[in-house]
């Protein structure tokens, strides 16, 4: 893969201690419900992914929202940004995901977009 290095997915929240301390890159908070993992929150972090993933299992109220974690390793710090923002662009309105903060758009994203919003694909074979 172009962007990601590893990944590890659905672990435990338990489980945190087994996360490397030299991790960079994209976590995602899970909630298993059934069959189901919910998008409770997406991070990065360019430093530890273990101290963020940590201070969310620490804290009285975040600890609660999520049961599990997957972490996706990357491999240079613009692409945690760039990642990261695509992610929660696109599922800033979504209410389940929206538990522990508020997702926002992509600020680089609405620089390239069309028309503020709405996509003119018909323009595109032009360019």
């Amino acid at each position: 893969m172009i962007l990601i290095k590893r990944c590890a997915e659905y672990i435990p929240q338990k489980e945190i201690s087994k996360v490397p301390k030299n991790i960079k890159g994209i976590y995602i908070l899970l909630n298993h419900k059934g069959k189901n993992y919910d998008v409770a929150y997406v991070g990065m972090t360019a430093k530890c992914i273990w101290s963020r993933v940590n201070a969310h299992a620490v804290s009285k109220r975040k600890r609660k929202l999520w049961t599990h974690f997957s972490l996706f390793e990357t491999k240079n710090e613009k692409t945690i940004k760039e990642l990261e923002g695509i992610i929660r662009h696109i599922y800033r309105k979504d209410s389940r995901a929206n538990k522990i903060n508020i997702m926002v758009g992509y600020d680089a994203l609405r620089k390239i977009r069309a028309c503020k919003g709405r996509f003119e694909i018909e323009k595109w074979k032009k360019s």
